[in-house]
């Protein structure tokens, strides 16, 4: 295995590389679109992925998610970028099968780097079902690695992040704080026990949770990623015109995370997400900053947002609790002055 230290390649990493979804958004903003009725879901909900009908029963889903390493073992990285672009698919209750590789190289890297992050990225295709089919790489400045994933979906169990409920039950299947304490293991801050943590959760694939809720009334899903908890679930209340209420009480985080983050230690990327949401949240003065940063820390490879039926919460996350450390996390509301209310 290189020792090459993939980290100290790049000015960002994970999904914090991201570009703000403020910015995102004003970018697509009057882009030329050709129309078609077949396509379910475009950016115009600001989803996960893309969905096109095929037949009366079933379409096509299709993503590309890449970043700069987050890690310096070159095959975890390869294992977190796959999982990341993989969720995707879960998150609109859809099944990956084709995939191919996106990687940039520089001309510090090894052979033996190179094809361990491949290889990260087959094993988690292959734990997935899919089948990586080939892909393209680049000389850059810094390395990064992704894939662009085609999955199919039963119109039945389609998830989208834009039809929540009244009085569902918001669950998160995996804890918070991953950005923050990769960015204190990039200053030497975190410990060894702890990023060794954070990166199991990074390297879970959200299959099972997403095979969890289709056997519920589960209304709306998002994976948790580069726009944070709290950009991801303004997504999701904005676009079922619900207000979504979190329960901070209730928020499970990297222990560590807390800490770091009260020291400082924040990615940009939430800053970002804090300038996305704006004056879309409020939150209540009980609520501490460390708290809040975790809210708006974007997430790599995080779990699974799910506003399930309140008949039903109970039901999946017991089914959840069987490989996953699930939470409820808040509910959602009748809309109200704000779209996200925490406390």
């Amino acid at each position: 295995m290189s020792d090459i230290r993939l980290t100290r390649m790049a000015n960002c990493a994970g999904c914090g590389a991201k570009l703000g979804a403020g910015t995102l958004a004003r970018l697509l903003t009057d882009l030329p679109t050709i129309r078609d009725d077949n396509l379910i879901v475009g950016f115009d909900t600001s989803d996960d992925a893309c969905v096109y009908k095929l037949d009366e029963k079933t379409a096509l889903v299709q993503t590309l998610d890449f970043f700069p390493p987050i890690v310096d073992d070159p095959y975890l990285f390869g294992q977190i970028a796959a999982c990341n672009a993989l969720s995707d698919i879960y998150a609109m209750g859809g099944k990956p099968r084709l995939a191919l590789n996106i990687m940039t190289v520089t001309k510090a890297m090894d052979e033996d780097a190179i094809k361990n992050i491949l290889r990260g990225g087959y094993d988690k295709a292959c734990e997935a079902g899919a089948i990586i089919c080939g892909g393209h790489t680049i000389n850059d400045e810094s390395p990064k690695y992704g894939l662009s994933v085609t999955g199919f979906v039963e119109l039945e169990n389609l998830k989208t992040n834009s039809a929540s409920k009244e009085g569902d039950v918001l669950i998160l299947t995996k804890p918070l704080g991953a950005g923050i304490l990769t960015t204190a293991a990039k200053a030497g801050m975190a410990s060894e026990a702890d990023t060794a943590e954070v990166i199991r959760y990074m390297t879970v694939l959200n299959r099972q949770s997403c095979e969890n809720m289709l056997n519920y009334e589960v209304h709306s899903c998002t994976d948790v990623t580069g726009f944070g908890l709290m950009g991801h679930a303004f997504e999701m209340a904005h676009g079922s015109n619900v207000t979504i209420h979190i329960e901070t009480a209730g928020i499970k985080y990297h222990p560590a995370a807390y800490e770091m983050a009260s020291m400082g230690f924040i990615p940009d990327g939430a800053y970002k997400n804090r300038d996305y949401v704006g004056e879309h949240f409020t939150a209540d003065e009980t609520v501490p900053r460390a708290m809040l940063d975790i809210l708006f820390d974007p997430q790599t490879s995080g779990g699974l947002l799910i506003s399930v039926a309140e008949k039903d919460a109970d039901k999946l996350l017991n089914d959840l609790h069987a490989h996953t450390n699930a939470a409820v996390i808040g509910y959602a509301a009748a809309q109200s002055d704000h779209d996200l209310i925490i406390t």
